[in-house]
């Protein structure tokens, strides 16, 4: 028993914990963030002043995680985000691919428990930090639920919150609200007093079928006018969740000292529309409907913004301008919405897209004012307009982790965020991300450590290409359809397909191609031939007279003609792939982009792609046949095809059942460690939550494989892989000339394939 009397004062329970790094914000970007630094050997202390992690993409707030791929309703082509986040993704996907955000949770909260060099503290509130001159000494933060008071000491910090709590107690320069068109040249700068500052917060809601008649009495604080709502035609009863996400409000309010006064009147809103929705007779078939859950916190989009050494801007996104110091790369839409949110006459958003994935530097990432502090998720340095891309949660990961792999590399090196950025050591940085499997596009790597570049490779069989293997399935174009190839320039090409016109018609057949080799986005037609179609299945044959300007993907198109169908394939093959001229009205792709011309955002045509099952290849033939799965790709560094027509991948031929690769070297070399990296489909949108996936493993993904020495010794076998990258370690140095590895063929129509092996 404890027994006290009165006293004047007494203080909670006070913990003083050491660490290498403090990482303030258990979101997707602090959570990267903390376990690359905590894999990196830091001792890593991580805050989250929620009861799980995940922030916006947790159960709180169950909003799909999305990034560069935007719901596969864009031009850029195997754009999914690299490295750790990747690997969240696809063991949610193995467990959960109906997206319930409850097992979400878990397996964030597994990534954390598993680091042993990671102390993750819940519902712990960052409220004081200590400083000296412009460095940070420590955080103060307190615990609700053992009402603790935790001082934590550390050289470097990273502010993951949000709102920048630590940033901005510690005096570091930032931004709130939107700049004017001249300040970056931003022509989708908007009018501030018409459009807004800053975006709103939304609230989230699902809805249950009982089965049986359910009546709803409305809270009275609930809004009676939602019928009035601008908004309200957006609403369908089968549509719950983040579907809902123009329920929002509060860009014209403080999005941080106002937030509760924001949730409440979302609130309002929430029951006010549900209440329409039972009451009004509008919906007869809402009867057996119930309200199932109601977010109790909104998902906020934004607030403040921090300034580093560069800031990124509308230019860099839509130029895809190359930064040397690139260590992540976003590509969804800019978008913003109206301040007025649920209340406002305009559209509940504006997307404006670019051609292809931009990438993002180094330099935005840590605060220009504060010396040791990083900057992660949506309050990196980036102008109004920028942030518009750059806030979604995939696109936060991927950057979060260059701040985990750089915060490492200060500590081993005794230095600060901003060396990092010198060229000698950016290009650490971006050689120890590439490793890991971040995948930045325009970066070129060559890692010097890689005993794999000093060997000599060899494959049992290599997939020449000339076509797919065509089956008993036709599909309509309905849309105008293309499939994609790495095609030389300058060179003629012989197409041959099947299809079948239900009437004597013509059909119009393009060749394309990118403009730079930089995107996606078919925008040159080298060659167009309008074919005259005779009633009934036949093949045709399309050969370019017009060439291709530059080694590249090519996009042979069959415009839309609904009187006819093309013979497909059964056959997936890494690096290939049809998209469509279609439209995805939920990322604002209406089939092409055609902005106002004074606001310096490009007019262009969508080709996307279906997912899976649909999205099949044409069955068709090529006369030429094209060298592009060579085993040499495996040791250029890539790993995702490129929009330069590259790959990057070794296949094996169709009937190789168990292929091999071999590498042979001189002399025996000392291998600690081997990573692989398999073809996870890159171009596959893996959202979190809510919306599921026909697949729990990407069927390109190589399952069962095993690694042999010289004397066909097995030294390491793995069965039922679901991740891209696979580390295999060694409990004591090996010392081998050779290493043969063996994969196992998954299907019947996906050959094996590879992007890279390194050795270390």
């Amino acid at each position: 028993m404890i027994k006290k009397g009165l006293e004047n004062h007494r203080d909670t329970k006070v913990e003083n914990i050491e660490s290498d790094l403090v990482v303030v914000g258990g979101g997707l970007a602090g959570l990267c963030s903390a376990i690359t630094a905590a894999r990196s050997g830091l001792r890593v202390t991580l805050f989250q002043d929620r009861p799980v992690l995940g922030g916006n993409a947790s159960s709180e707030v169950r909003l799909w995680s999305l990034g560069a791929t935007s719901h596969m309703g864009n031009n850029n082509r195997w754009s999914r985000e690299g490295g750790l986040i990747n690997e969240i993704l696809l063991d949610n996907l193995k467990r959960n691919k109906d997206g319930n955000p409850l097992i979400f949770d878990t397996v964030l909260l597994e990534k954390a428990y598993e680091e042993q060099n990671l102390r993750l503290h819940l519902n712990t509130m960052v409220y004081e930090v200590g400083k000296k001159a412009h460095n940070i000494e420590n955080v103060t933060a307190f615990c609700s639920q053992n009402s603790t008071t935790y001082v934590a000491s550390a050289p470097l910090f990273c502010d993951a919150s949000g709102d920048g709590i630590i940033a901005f107690l510690s005096g570091a320069p930032f931004r709130m609200g939107a700049e004017n068109k001249d300040e970056f040249e931003e022509g989708f700068a908007p009018n501030v007093k018409d459009y807004g500052n800053l975006l709103g917060h939304s609230l989230y809601f699902y809805t249950k079928d009982t089965g049986k008649p359910i009546s709803y009495t409305a809270p009275s604080f609930a809004i009676k006018n939602a019928k009035e709502l601008p908004r309200i035609k957006n609403y369908q009863l089968a549509e719950h969740g983040c579907k809902l996400w123009w329920v929002e409000y509060g860009g014209r309010l403080d999005t941080i000292h106002e937030s509760e006064d924001i949730k409440f009147e979302l609130w309002k809103v929430v029951y006010g529309i549900w209440d329409y929705v039972k009451n009004s007779g509008e919906f007869p078939e809402a009867e057996n409907l119930t309200l199932e859950w109601v977010g109790t916190i909104p998902g906020k989009r934004e607030s403040r913004r921090f300034e580093g050494d560069f800031m990124l801007t509308q230019k860099d996104i839509v130029e895809q301008r190359h930064h040397e110091d690139a260590v992540a790369f976003g590509g969804w839409a800019m978008d913003l919405h109206p301040a007025d949110g649920i209340y406002s006459e305009h559209n509940s958003c504006t997307q404006w897209h670019g051609k292809g994935v931009y990438s993002i530097p180094y330099r935005c990432y840590y605060s220009k004012g504060i010396n040791n502090l990083f900057l992660a998720g949506r309050i990196i340095s980036a102008s109004h307009v920028a942030f518009g891309s750059s806030r979604v949660m995939l696109t936060c990961a991927h950057g979060a982790q260059a701040v985990g792999m750089a915060a490492a590399l200060c500590v081993e090196n005794s230095l600060l965020p901003k060396d990092i950025a010198l060229q000698k050591n950016i290009e650490k940085l971006q050689l120890r991300l590439n490793r890991e499997g971040q995948g930045i596009p325009s970066v070129k790597i060559t890692d010097p450590e890689d005993l794999a570049q000093l060997a000599k490779i060899c494959c049992s069989s290599t997939l020449q290409f000339s076509g797919f293997v065509p089956s008993d399935d036709w599909q309509a174009l309905h849309f105008g359809t293309a499939q994609i190839l790495p095609l030389s320039a300058n060179q003629g090409y012989d197409f041959e397909i099947d299809v079948d016109a239900k009437e004597k018609t013509s059909l119009k057949i393009e060749l394309r191609g990118s403009s730079t080799s930089d995107h996606f986005t078919p925008d040159i037609i080298v060659d167009k031939q309008d074919l005259q179609l005779e009633k009934g299945k036949q093949r045709i044959k399309f050969t370019n007279e017009g060439m291709l300007p530059r080694d590249g993907y090519g996009y042979l198109c069959l415009l839309r003609n609904e009187k006819v169908s093309v013979r497909l394939s059964d056959e997936r093959i890494t690096g290939l792939m049809t998209v469509q001229n279609k439209v995805n009205k939920a990322v604002s792709n209406f089939g092409r982009q055609d902005p106002p011309k004074d606001i310096g955002i490009d007019s262009f045509e969508f080709w996307t792609p279906e997912r899976r099952p649909k999205g099949k290849n044409f069955g068709l033939s090529i006369q030429e046949t094209l060298s592009i799965f060579e085993i040499g790709n495996l040791l250029n560094g890539k790993v995702r095809p490129g929009a330069n027509g590259r790959t990057n991948a070794w296949v094996a031929a169709r009937n190789d059942v168990n292929p091999t690769v071999t590498l042979t070297w001189e002399n025996p070399v000392n291998i600690n460690e081997i990573r692989l990296f398999f073809d996870c489909d890159y171009d596959h949108a893996l959202e979190s939550t809510l919306m599921g996936h026909s697949e729990n493993i990407i069927p390109f993904i190589v399952g069962d494989f095993l690694v042999k020495d010289s004397s066909g010794n097995i030294l390491k076998e793995v069965t039922g892989n679901h991740q891209a990258m696979n580390i295999l370690k060694f409990d004591s140095t090996l010392s081998t000339d050779k290493l043969v590895f063996q994969f196992s063929k998954g299907t019947e129509y996906i050959p094996v394939s590879l992007f890279k092996i390194s050795v270390f």
